[in-house]
């Protein structure tokens, strides 16, 4: 037995491994597919767009206006007489006008907002990147626990079929009594319902992958046997806290959100202020030769000149939005302190899932020899006939259960170290690869 369960998790879990997808490979796919990341990819390009909007509010403006009229003219003199006449003729013209805004204070604020817009649109798709590795890293573990699961119920069932059998040739020849083999008939019987909720819940697992990459592979390849875990670097919990009071990408939205609303302050308040503006225009009105009028006219003009505007009362508008945009600042202000304070909780969440993990495994790494050796130590003491039946089951128990929870305690700690690199806003695409050289 202690021969054929590791041949046996090994077959089920490395079916297919020849062709066997990796971690990268998959992040990789889902850069492609996932909707979600098209979706932030897509906001990126909107949010770039906020600056040359803004600029344009520095640029000048040009614009042509053509017109062409037909004039259909009947008149009457009432002069010791009556004179009629009539006259008929065409008008037509075109201009072209320039506005350069030489002092709009207002639309020089709104460019240095769009920079910061487009600050919070780069911080955003960061944060975006960092979530698909996450979300990657969580999916393929997921699908590796899954699998897991299964092979341990299966191999747990051969294993209880085996000593099933035992206890039923032990009761035919009478060394054993008719309970032994119900005891196993009932631990046979829980398995078997063990499998049927593991093998439902890797097609659920295998669904949600699924989803990310819009395929599913001919397998995932995974951790490596006997894996050491590194603990984080820097070992210090007060140095991820830091860097995620500054480095989290919740932090950058809300110092460039802060930005931009303290920067609406001055842009409210420049509404009291005079605008100057350079006009130019150049047109042309022809008008066609009327014989009754017995004249045509072609007239060309230019213009060129400062135009200055002074606001002086707008009904209290542009007060009222000051006010409003200096308690906008305020709770830009509060959203900052919040964000600062939610990430270094993160970070400290994440840090201690990560040292916690690493002790968990110490300890299953210990408890799973320990565990093979109660197996081993009941099975002789059931031959012997010091033990019973029962007791082996249940040794045989703790060993599948310990070798579960030792893998889950290794893939949740991988998890936990991604999360404290997103939550430090430092994650990146070569986190990703040095988790992926810890695979088979």
């Amino acid at each position: 037995m202690k021969k054929i369960l590791p041949l046996l998790l090994a077959g089920s879990l490395l079916s297919g491994a020849a062709h066997a997808a990796d971690l990268l490979s998959v992040y990789r796919e889902a850069l492609g597919y996932d909707a979600q990341f098209a979706a932030a990819r897509s906001a990126l390009d909107a949010g770039r767009e906020k600056l040359p909007q803004a600029r344009s509010g520095l640029l000048p403006t040009i614009g042509l206006g053509a017109s062409t009229t037909w004039n259909d003219t009947d008149s009457t003199r009432r002069v010791a007489g009556a004179t009629e006449s009539s006259i008929n003729y065409n008008t037509h013209g075109w201009t072209v006008s320039l506005t350069q805004p030489l002092f709009r204070w207002q639309n020089w604020v709104a460019y240095n907002q769009a920079e910061q817009a487009v600050a919070v649109a780069e911080a955003q798709f960061a944060a975006a990147k960092m979530d698909i590795i996450v979300r990657v890293a969580q999916a393929y573990f997921d699908v590796l626990l899954a699998q897991d699961t299964l092979a341990t119920a299966q191999a747990q069932k051969i294993a209880i079929v085996e000593q099933l059998e035992s206890a039923k040739r032990n009761f035919e020849v009478g060394t054993s009594t008719i309970t032994d083999t119900h005891e196993a008939q009932a631990k046979f019987d829980l398995v078997v319902a063990q499998e049927i909720a593991a093998t439902n819940d890797l097609t659920v697992k295998r669904h949600a992958f699924q989803s990310l990459i819009g395929k599913e592979p001919d397998g995932l390849k995974r951790l490596k046997a006997g894996l050491d875990l590194r603990p984080p670097q820097p070992a210090d919990l007060s140095k991820w806290v830091e860097m995620a009071e500054s480095g989290a990408v919740t932090v950058q939205i809300s110092q460039a959100s802060l930005d931009i609303a303290q920067k609406e302050i001055e842009r409210q308040r420049a509404g009291h202020y005079p605008t100057l503006d350079l006009v130019a225009t150049r047109g042309r009105n022809a008008q066609t030769y009327s014989s009754t009028a017995g004249s045509g006219i072609d007239a060309n003009s230019s213009t060129i000149g400062m135009q200055l505007a002074i606001p002086l009362f707008a009904g209290g508008a542009i007060s009222s939005k000051d006010r409003e945009a200096v308690a906008l600042k305020e709770k830009a202000l509060a959203d900052l302190d919040n964000a600062r304070r939610t990430a270094a909780l993160n970070a400290r969440q994440a840090y201690l899932g990560v040292t916690s993990g690493l002790a968990q495994v110490k300890a299953y790494e210990a408890a799973l020899t320990s565990s093979q050796s109660v197996v081993d130590s009941t099975k002789l003491g059931y031959e012997v006939g010091v033990r019973i039946n029962l007791d082996v089951l249940n040794a045989q128990t703790q060993l599948f259960d310990t070798r579960q929870k030792l893998a889950k305690a290794r893939l949740d700690t991988l998890a936990a170290l991604l999360k404290l690199k997103a939550a430090a806003g430092s994650l990146g695409e070569e986190d990703l690869q040095a988790v992926n050289t810890l695979l088979e």
